[in-house]
């Protein structure tokens, strides 16, 4: 029977031979995957990829600044929690139009 560094240099081995002939099989499938492609048209968008292979880039939409509190603090009056700067000037009873840019 052989010992466990044996049956780990064979392993090693046969994953070095195993990649190597993937590596020799994969320009010949690539070029029969383009051929079947040409010849019934299809295109990667097709296959349901992107021509680059990257996904486009989500933007963030920033809004302006419409207010500017009491220390600097910029707003654009959005949707979502109000600042706490704009809850204190609410809460002591002026008005967040009084800091408007």
């Amino acid at each position: 029977m052989a010992s466990y560094s044996e049956l780990m240099a064979q392993a090693q081995t046969l994953m070095a031979q195993a990649e190597q002939a993937r590596k020799d099989e994969l320009s010949s499938v690539i070029a029969d995957i383009k051929s079947k492609m040409k010849q019934f048209g299809i295109s990667v968008a097709d296959l349901g990829g992107a021509a680059s292979g990257k996904k486009p880039a989500k933007s963030k939409s920033v809004s302006a600044p419409k207010y500017r509190g009491p220390n600097g603090e910029l707003w654009a009056g959005g949707p979502g929690r109000k600042p706490e700067w704009v809850r204190a000037v609410l809460a002591s009873g002026k008005s967040v139009e009084d800091f408007r840019i």
